[in-house]
C-alpha cells in the first residue's frame, strides 16, 4: 500500500497505472473510518485494478467552525484499517494541496433542486462545499468509478448529477448502509454519542422502518407527521426533518402509486450529535 500527501506524486503513480490500462476505483472520505467506509473499499476492489482512498477533512462543507474542530481524526488507525482490507493507495493531503493558494476553486452547478430540501435546507452552503471538494478530487484522481454510501443519499444524488453536468466518464456507485447490530447506521460521529444517547439512537431506524410499513395504507405527509411526533416524544432527540421524497428528484409527492422510486430521509440531533439516516421505500432505477 502506498501513501501520498501531494498531488504531483499521486498523479505520477496513477499515470503509470493508466499506461498499463488499469482501472481505478476511488473512495473519498473524511477519515475516522469504520466498517461502512471499508465496505466501499471492498466493493471497489471487486471490479477495479487499483483502489484509491482519500482521507481529507474538507473545511468548505462545514457550516460551523466548531463542528469542523470536533470532527474525529484518527489517521494512524485509518491507515491500519485500509491496509487490512487491501487498499492500494491512500491520498492524505493537507488543505493547500487540495486548494492551492492563488487559484479559484469555486464551482457552480444547476442541481435541479436536488440541493434544496433536507440537508440543503438545514445546512446552507453544505452542498456547495461538497461539490467543490468532489469536483477537485475527481480532477486530481480521474477515477473510473467513485464509491459513495447510501447513508448520504442526497449527497450521492448531487454527485451523480454533477458527473452528468461535467460530462465525466467516472461512474458513481452507491453502496448500501452498514449498520450496527442494533440498527444504528455506522457513522464517524457515533463515537461522540453519550451512553444515554447511544442507547436511544437505534430508534431512528425503527421509525424509518415503521414508515416503510405504512406505504400501502397511508399518504406520505401523514407518515411524515406521525414520524416527527414519534421522534419528538423521545427524550434526548431533536429531529430536524423526516422527509419522504421521490428517489430521483428528491421532491415530495402526494401518493405512493404515482412513483416507482421513493426514499425517506431524516436528520435527528441526539444530544450534541447530528445523525442522518434513510430507508428506500420503493426501489426504482435512477436512469
Amino acid at each position: 500500500m502506498l501513501l501520498y500527501k501531494n498531488v504531483k506524486d499521486l498523479q505520477a503513480h496513477l499515470g503509470e497505472l493508466r499506461k498499463e490500462e488499469k482501472s481505478i476505483g476511488f473512495i473519498p472520505t473524511m477519515g475516522a473510518l469504520h466498517e461502512g467506509h471499508l465496505s466501499l473499499i471492498k466493493r471497489a476492489i471487486e471490479i477495479n485494478d487499483a483502489v484509491v482512498c482519500c482521507i481529507f477533512v474538507n473545511p468548505t462543507q462545514f457550516n460551523e467552525a466548531s463542528d469542523l474542530d470536533k470532527y474525529p481524526r484518527t489517521p494512524g488507525k485509518d491507515v491500519d484499517l485500509l491496509a487490512g482490507v487491501g487498499c492500494d493507495v491512500i491520498f492524505m493531503p493537507p488543505v493547500e494541496e487540495v486548494y492551492p493558494k492563488g487559484k479559484n476553486h469555486e464551482v457552480s452547478f444547476d442541481f435541479e433542486g436536488l440541493d434544496m430540501p433536507m440537508e440543503g435546507a438545514n445546512r446552507p452552503g453544505h452542498f456547495a462545499g461538497v461539490a467543490q471538494v468532489i469536483y477537485r478530487l475527481l480532477e486530481i484522481v480521474q477515477p473510473d468509478h467513485i464509491y459513495m454510501g447510501q447513508k448520504d443519499f442526497q449527497q450521492y444524488s448531487i454527485v451523480r448529477r454533477m458527473l452528468v453536468l461535467i460530462n465525466s466518464k467516472t461512474q458513481v456507485v452507491m453502496c448500501e448502509i452498514i449498520r450496527e447490530a442494533d440498527g444504528l447506521a455506522k457513522s464517524s460521529r457515533n463515537v461522540r454519542l453519550t451512553p444515554e444517547h447511544r442507547a436511544i439512537a437505534p430508534k431512528i431506524q425503527e421509525i424509518l422502518l415503521d414508515a416503510r410499513s405504512k406505504i400501502h395504507s397511508h399518504f406520505p405527509r401523514d407518515i411524515e407527521k406521525d414520524a416527527m411526533t414519534q421522534l419528538k416524544a423521545i427524550d434526548g432527540f431533536e429531529p430536524e426533518y423526516f422527509t419522504i421524497a421521490h428517489g430521483r428528484t428528491l421532491q415530495p409527492f402526494d401518493v405512493f402509486e404515482d412513483v416507482d422510486f421513493a426514499v425517506v430521509c431524516t436528520a435527528v440531533w441526539a444530544g450534541e450529535v447530528r445523525l442522518i439516516d434513510n430507508v428506500v421505500l420503493k426501489r426504482g432505477k435512477f436512469e
